[in-house]
């Protein structure tokens, strides 16, 4: 009889794993179009119940997805239909264009009233998107005075540092305190403590944090032992002005889970969590990477209007470096007639340069963004640059040095593009690891001009390379 309950249990762990993986499963599987036109006809066709049975077996990610996937026509009506119930973890999912769209269908007093409900740190990443003339009066409007407050000393950080994104619902208790002491209070304010514990912070009499203690080693120790005798030490704090690129960089050097947060005086005033350096990592690097393609978030959702102003400027600049490198081309007009060879070839050398460059661009600025370039190695990573250039340059060269030859049949452009190739490639490897330097060390971020000044360098100089040498051996 032991042994048949034995065997129940094993059972039923096995089929608790096989629901959590089904549950997991569902989560991470894309929401199918099926659903959403299901979704939407019911709404349309005012059948409340089947529409609010197609949203109970949906994740809040998913809804979210599903708000972004729809129309403005849609999504408005979609938006209507939720009201109040829309939980606070989607709005916060949403890109901000579409949380203004959401306040205009459901009010701000309700659209207050649902956010209220997220932690301050997340309160504060919605509420600094909105303008500043209706900051004030949506701060007024919140439930909350407690709340309030700490969302106003929130916004007062500069952006992007670590007094923005902290959250300032901390677990802390004394030193002096024995862990059943310790338990029993975390027992009596379960109500407000922040959903996830990681770590609880042992502070001296004036607030300073001196140790931490994991929830592992709290929950395993004598409930007779003082927190002093067991706490962690070596622990890491983050100054409050802290930028949020150190603060992501940090987490990863240490193999931090979370780290507390102290203003000037030493005092702890908040902590940062992993899921906060998980969303700071998926910002940076989505910022560098449209910084690269010189265009802004939320493009999808934004304005026609908006969106031209925001990509009209990095456009102009290209046009007036591409006017350069046209004037490069004018001046050897007279060797283009003469052998029309050259215009043929010109484009590749050009092209080739151009990629060989972004190549090294995008490693060196994900290289400057994790601290991997110092002044210690900055040198042996740019001669490796030029190695790899003028290798590059020389595989290359034989190749189209031999299809021009034979295409054209004329062995000296062989030489011609073979030695621009050369070049070329060199100077785009070069440029592509020095421009980024250059700028991080005058203080400009290399995300953002390093595209269209590698592009002038690699055409201008491409141009120039090859049919200069073409109008010295050719003509």
């Amino acid at each position: 009889f032991c042994n048949f309950l034995k065997m129940l249990k094993s059972l039923k762990k096995i089929f608790n794993k096989r629901t959590d993986y089904n549950k997991f499963k569902k989560v991470i599987t894309p929401v199918p179009p099926k659903f959403i036109h299901a979704l939407m006809d019911s709404i349309n066709l005012g059948l409340i119940d089947k529409a609010h049975g197609l949203l109970s077996d949906i994740s809040s990610g998913e809804l979210a997805n599903i708000i972004e996937q729809l129309d403005e026509s849609s999504r408005k009506k979609l938006i209507f239909f939720l009201g109040s119930s829309i939980e606070p973890e989607i709005i916060l999912e949403l890109d901000k264009d579409i949380r203004k769209e959401i306040i205009s269908v459901v009010g701000e007093h309700t659209f207050l009233n649902v956010v209220s409900k997220l932690d301050t740190d997340d309160l504060i990443v919605v509420l600094e998107e909105v303008d500043e003339d209706k900051r004030g009066q949506y701060l007024k409007l919140l439930p909350k005075k407690s709340q309030r407050e700490l969302v106003k000393k929130g916004l007062k950080f500069p952006e992007d540092t670590a007094g923005r994104i902290m959250s300032t619902n901390v677990v802390s208790v004394s030193a002096s305190w024995t862990i059943g002491k310790t338990l029993k209070f975390l027992r009596q304010k379960k109500e407000l403590l922040p959903d996830d514990i990681f770590e609880v912070y042992i502070l001296d009499s004036k607030k300073k944090p001196v140790g931490t203690l994991n929830l592992n080693t709290l929950v395993r120790s004598s409930s007779n032992i003082t927190v002093r005798d067991i706490m962690n030490t070596q622990f890491k704090t983050i100054p409050i002005d802290t930028d949020q690129e150190e603060i992501a960089l940090g987490f990863k050097q240490n193999n931090l889970i979370s780290a507390p947060v102290v203003d000037k005086s030493g005092k702890i005033v908040g902590q940062i969590n992993s899921d906060d350096i998980i969303d700071i990592i998926e910002e940076e690097a989505e910022e560098d990477l449209l910084r690269l393609s010189g265009v802004q978030s939320g493009h999808i959702y934004s304005a026609v209007l908006q969106t031209i102003k925001s990509r009209f400027t990095w456009l102009l600049i290209n046009l007036f470096t591409a006017i350069a490198a046209s004037f490069v081309i004018a001046i050897f007009e007279s060797s283009l007639k003469q052998v029309v060879a050259l215009a043929i070839l010109m484009p590749i050398v050009a092209s080739m340069g151009g990629n060989a460059g972004t190549q090294t661009l995008t490693v060196a600025v994900r290289a400057l963004a994790l601290r991997e370039i110092t002044r210690a190695n900055a040198l042996r990573v740019i001669g490796k640059e030029f190695v790899v250039g003028a290798i590059n340059g020389l595989i290359f060269a034989v190749i189209i040095g031999t299809i021009a030859s034979y295409w054209f049949e004329m062995p000296l452009l062989g030489f011609v593009i073979a030695a621009a190739m050369i070049l070329n490639l060199v100077i785009a490897c070069l440029s592509g690891i020095l421009i980024p330097l250059i700028l991080d060390k005058t203080g400009v971020d290399p995300a953002i001009a390093s595209t269209v000044l590698l592009t002038t360098i690699t055409d201008i100089f491409g141009f120039f390379t090859f049919l200069g040498l073409g109008t010295i051996y050719l003509l």
